[in-house]
C-alpha cells in the first residue's frame, strides 16, 4: 500500500498556555515547519502557533 500524502501535525501555542490545534499538512509540498496565527482561547487573543509532532 502507498504512504498517505498528508501527515497529522500539532500546532502548539507560542503563548505557553498548552493549547494546541491538530491539522494535516503535505510534507512533499511544504517542507519547512508550519507557522500560523490563530486564536488561543486560554490567552484570549491571536498568537502564533508553531508546528510540533504528535506523540
Amino acid at each position: 500500500m502507498a504512504k498517505p500524502a498528508t501527515v497529522k501535525i500539532k500546532l502548539v501555542s507560542s503563548a505557553d498556555t498548552g493549547y494546541y490545534y491538530v491539522t494535516k499538512k503535505n510534507p512533499r509540498n511544504m517542507t519547512e515547519k508550519m507557522k500560523v496565527t490563530k486564536y488561543d482561547p486560554i490567552a484570549r487573543k491571536h498568537v502564533e502557533f508553531k508546528e510540533g509532532k504528535i506523540k
